[in-house]
């Protein structure tokens, strides 16, 4: 079943925590997201309030290898203890650290598939290549995916190498050089709390049960190297090279205020087939997330120029849901485990201006944004910090956040001087 609001929800709480009480906290006590820090004494878990950690093994509710499904247990315990007046203050206290003195970490998952569940951000794409028929046959049919690299995940803030490849000139052959075509991916990652046996596939029904919560994620991509990669096998060198994610976690929990029904078909669509659909699915399935993406050049960041604001879309216009992918991923009886990440894919809109990412803002490099300081992208270049915010909001209901997911482009490595064997 997917979770409904309670009175962890309500929006009168208040913490002891002063900096969650300001509205403009993405981690108020109705959030509560978890995650992973290290401050020199190992790798251990903790929940964000406000601008603090809450040291989960400090305080005995945790170890370091306590599992997501154990730790999603323990919010309701958290959201009495954090409250205005509670008798557990001292004893969280002492548990307590600034989020700027810790160094927040995203343990690496053991398997990662990327989805490409908007149809809006499929359909645009495919019309750059495919004017008359954007849309593969199956697309209305089964959630399209592929399987990711999990080693190269890593938390918002670390830097991002401009990667090598093969890029293929009209009228040139194929040469060896770093991406011309670096570019960004706006999506959700949904994380597993818990698996199925092997040969055991998760009904629709079930499959929220199984979903620990969401964190934002930044699949970039080197568009020149996937487009002459990618046939016949799919996505290779182009997208391994670095998957960014948030630090935090926000729970299916916190996020049941803002669910709502599944994106409607249109006129003459195909029906999910009876293994993708629920009643609940269809009525709660999806979820109503603001997805906000920022771009800010080294140039701009030296002028001290506010960053630039270069989409503004929702996760709500997304074809397949997150149950929905769940469902099909095991469906031929794949054994999902905690902590798998499962990434929505590019998150686009109905409006060219929510395009979740800069191929599709762009049209393919054909239509150049212009920053404030003159600059002009159809691709990122060394030095572009490109931020991603997501936030939930909905009346009668406190205003949650997912927190940022940040990344800077750095130079591509000298090949001939790389590390490694001769």
């Amino acid at each position: 079943m997917i979770p409904t609001a309670d009175e962890t929800h309500d929006p009168q709480l208040r913490s002891w925590v002063e900096s969650a009480n300001d509205p403009e906290s993405h981690f108020p006590i109705q959030n509560l997201p978890f995650g992973y820090f290290d401050v020199g004494a190992g790798v251990r878990p903790g929940v964000a309030i406000g601008d603090q950690i809450i040291d989960l093994v400090a305080c005995r509710l945790a170890s370091a290898d306590t599992s997501l499904s154990d730790l999603a247990l323990l919010r309701p315990k958290l959201s009495r203890w954090l409250r205005e007046g509670a008798r557990q203050r001292s004893t969280l206290s002492d548990a307590l650290l600034p989020m700027s003195n810790a160094r927040t970490l995203a343990r690496v998952p053991d398997n990662y598939t990327d989805f490409y569940a908007s149809i809006d951000h499929a359909t645009r794409v495919g019309r750059l290549f495919r004017p008359d028929s954007p849309l593969l046959p199956n697309y209305k049919h089964v959630p399209i995916a592929y399987h990711g690299r999990a080693s190269s995940v890593v938390v918002s803030g670390t830097g991002v190498r401009r990667p090598w490849g093969q890029l293929k000139t009209q009228d040139a052959a194929p040469v060896f050089a770093p991406s011309r075509r670096l570019d960004y991916e706006l999506e959700l990652g949904f994380v597993m709390g818990r698996g199925n046996e092997l040969g055991k596939p998760i009904p629709i029904q079930k499959a929220e049960a199984y979903l620990f919560g969401v964190r934002l994620l930044n699949d970039w991509s080197a568009r020149d190297i996937q487009s002459w990669e990618y046939q016949p096998l799919g996505p290779f060198l182009g997208k391994n090279f670095a998957t960014t994610v948030s630090p935090w976690v926000v729970t299916t929990e916190a996020l049941a205020p803002f669910r709502i029904p599944a994106t409607p078909r249109a006129d003459g669509d195909p029906g999910p087939l009876p293994y993708l659909h629920s009643e609940d699915n269809a009525r709660r399935g999806g979820i109503d997330i603001t997805l906000e993406v920022l771009l800010a050049s080294a140039r701009m960041r030296e002028e001290h120029v506010p960053p630039l604001r270069l989409s503004l879309g929702s996760f709500r216009h997304t074809y397949w849901t997150a149950a929905q992918m769940i469902a099909h991923h095991t469906s031929n009886g794949c054994n999902l485990q905690p902590g798998d990440l499962l990434g929505s894919g590019t998150i686009s809109g109905p409006a060219e201006e929510t395009g979740g990412c800069l191929l599709e803002l762009t049209e393919g490099g054909k239509r150049p944004i212009t920053l404030p300081t003159g600059e002009q992208r159809t691709f990122l270049e060394d030095g572009d910090k490109v931020i991603f915010r997501g936030w939930c909001e909905r009346k009668g209901f406190r205003k949650i956040g997912l927190g940022e997911c940040r990344g800077v482009v750095l130079p591509a490595i000298e090949y001939q001087s790389a590390p490694g064997p001769a």
